[in-house]
């Protein structure tokens, strides 16, 4: 009963109405791209649920599955996270790409990429 009566007192982390927020958190500070059947797009943002990627193909329609490789420049290697996805909305200059669901490896990845930008953070901020 505490427990429910502390997440009642709890602000919206959001504006979004409740029926239209986000599942997984954006992250547009990761420097990324994404490489789909061998052609590199630069990565406008990505969460757990899905990446937005720069750049047309005419051979990429919507509802086509296909498989990516994110690849994720941290601070001393390249983190390169393979999987899969369903093109959900494209236009003249974007694209979406919707996850299949994460394996245990790609959500461990992922974590490990959020948790080098948190480190990289915290030790430049104790930088004088």
């Amino acid at each position: 009963m505490f427990k429910k009566i502390l997440n009642s007192l709890r602000s919206q982390a959001s504006n979004d109405d409740v029926d239209t927020r986000r599942s997984s958190e954006r992250r547009e500070v990761d420097h990324c791209v994404g490489m789909i059947d061998g052609k590199i797009y630069p990565i406008k943002n990505w969460s757990q649920g899905g990446v937005l990627l720069a750049g047309t193909d005419q051979m990429l329609g919507v509802n086509d599955t296909k498989d990516v490789v994110l690849k994720f420049k941290l601070s001393n290697r390249v983190v390169d996270v393979q999987h899969r996805g369903k093109i959900l909305r494209k236009n003249n200059e974007q694209f979406v790409l919707q996850f299949s669901p994460l394996t245990d490896q790609v959500t461990h990845r992922f974590k490990q990429i959020v948790d080098d930008y948190i480190t990289q953070e915290f030790m430049h901020s104790q930088q004088v």
